[in-house]
């Protein structure tokens, strides 16, 4: 029995996010019926991240046992011949019977795009959010820089999240804008239910008002969901990947 880690990119258009649901297809159920399939085993998948439906991955982390022979690092070019377009496994490797995805020191990587224009371009419809009123890049910019470090993120976590503590560390969260898009990279060690979203609808909601950067303190220091900005909608995340320790 050996221990093999996935890397995986998805287009999470079509799916209800990454973790088996009773009423709609997701990444995992996905992987673990071909897998099953592919190696004649009852495989399951365990994830780093559980991706929300519509979100969309360059870089989530899984695992699996398995008892077959063929070497790791074949298995991404094997299993990709069964899988769907929008999924692609596009690293394998053994790892230690130890190592767990979710549980072992990380730094997680998500990128936020916004479309900041007067219409909407059809081709960037389904990985970025739409926004057409004025954002002030450089507000936002300056609004992202109080983030950075270890806080208690309790505003910026949704209600019916299940987590021991609300405090975070995040390592850099940037604001960047090429042509109509503006990009929100936040890199951590660990997200929240819906944390990513919500600043990201944040920070959309101080580059397009009146509200100063520095009212993220306050937003922060209040620990209360209602003072923060709105959950942005899935379609603009992606996770970008994860390093681990």
């Amino acid at each position: 029995m050996k221990r093999v880690k996935l890397i995986v990119a998805y287009d999470g258009t079509n799916y209800c996010g990454w973790q088996i649901q009773p009423n709609g297809i997701t990444i995992e159920q996905v992987l673990n019926e071909q897998l099953s399939r592919f190696f004649k085993e009852d495989i399951k998948v365990t994830g780093a991240s559980r991706t929300d439906a519509g979100v969309h991955s360059l870089g989530n982390v899984c695992i699996f046992d398995t008892d077959t022979r063929m070497p790791a690092e074949k298995i991404s070019y094997a299993i990709n011949q069964s899988l769907p377009e929008d999924i692609v496994v596009v690293d394998s490797c053994e790892v230690d019977r130890e190592f767990h995805p979710r549980f072992s020191k990380s730094r997680k990587t998500y990128e936020y795009r916004i479309l900041n224009a007067k219409f909407r371009n059809p081709t960037r419809r389904l990985d970025t959010y739409f926004y057409h009123y004025p954002l002030d890049v450089e507000k936002m910019r300056r609004a992202a820089s109080y983030l950075i470090g270890e806080h208690d993120f309790a505003s910026f976590c949704s209600a019916n999240a299940q987590s021991n503590t609300t405090v975070r560390t995040i390592y850099d969260c940037s604001v960047t804008k090429s042509d109509d898009i503006i990009l929100i990279r936040v890199k951590g060690n660990g997200f929240l239910y819906n944390m990513v979203r919500i600043i990201a609808g944040t920070l959309i909601k101080i580059g397009g008002s009146d509200m100063e950067a520095d009212a993220i303190k306050g937003i922060i220091d209040a620990a209360d969901r209602g003072k923060a900005g709105p959950t942005a909608p899935a379609c603009g995340l992606t996770m970008i990947g994860i390093e681990y320790e």
